[in-house]
């Protein structure tokens, strides 16, 4: 259990903002959840006590968009992201999270911001299987490590401009698929220790609590504007990592 009591609240916030995210807006803000935690503890330390809170998230999420998802998304993205989990698991004591969070930072920067160049030109594009296969890996990887899968699979799906409850759906079957593989990995490595899952249970009434903000606000957004709010996260969510990857160094 955290003894530093300021924790609490500050983890109450990342974890409202990852169940709003995910339920809402595809998980692009979510991932903001560890590097707001890891303020007060350690990252690692902080990526253990979320998995269990987002497993949680994932049942509630899943239930509401049981009946919309992208049959053919998930077969291309799934197997990927299940390949990048385990490349990520492996990979865990040689890659630092700062270089993780610079790399898929920059990414995501430079695909909002070309997004907002060409905002109004550009027109549906489907997702082809290599594309689907590298951004599903990255996302499997990069969620192994700080729980940012979000940008790199938004990087993906974004483009085909899906109706908004598809959109989501479609990550939501992704990540609770994600998320539970994650636990064997984590459970390894010691991660879900008594200590942070004793963390992981105070605070678990608050992620039904994220994933019914987030679906309310996602059935009062229109589509424009849920796209536009989907980029624009993607945005704040590459800088943030880039410049906590880029202040790590």
């Amino acid at each position: 259990m955290i003894e530093n009591y300021a924790f609490y609240p500050l983890a109450a916030a990342a974890i409202l903002i990852f169940g709003i995210s995910k339920s809402g807006f595809g998980s692009g803000l979510g991932v903001l959840a560890v590097p707001m935690m890891a303020l007060l503890i350690p990252p690692i330390k902080a990526a253990g006590i979320l998995l269990p809170l987002l497993c949680v998230m994932d049942l509630f999420t899943i239930w509401h968009y049981r009946k919309t998802w992208d049959k053919r998304n998930l077969t291309i993205l799934l197997p990927s992201g299940i390949f990048g989990v385990f490349v990520g698991a492996q990979f865990f004591k040689y890659l630092s999270e700062a270089q993780i969070r610079v790399l898929i930072g920059v990414i995501a920067i430079a695909f909002a911001m070309n997004f907002f160049r060409k905002r109004g030109t550009q027109g549906k594009r489907e997702g082809t299987i290599p594309r689907g296969v590298f951004w599903g890996s990255m996302a499997g990887f990069t969620s192994f490590g700080v729980h940012a899968g979000g940008p790199p699979l938004n990087i993906y799906l974004l483009p085909q401009q899906m109706e908004k409850g598809i959109f989501v759906g479609t990550t939501a079957v992704f990540f609770i698929i994600v998320n539970y593989i994650k636990l064997i990995p984590y459970a390894y490595l010691g991660q879900l220790n008594p200590d942070n899952l004793l963390t992981s249970l105070l605070l678990s009434p608050l992620a039904p609590v994220g994933v019914l903000l987030g679906i309310k606000l996602h059935n009062r957004i229109n589509e424009r504007l849920f796209y536009n709010l989907c980029y624009l996260f993607l945005l704040i969510t590459g800088s943030k990592l880039l410049f906590d990857g880029l202040s790590s160094f």
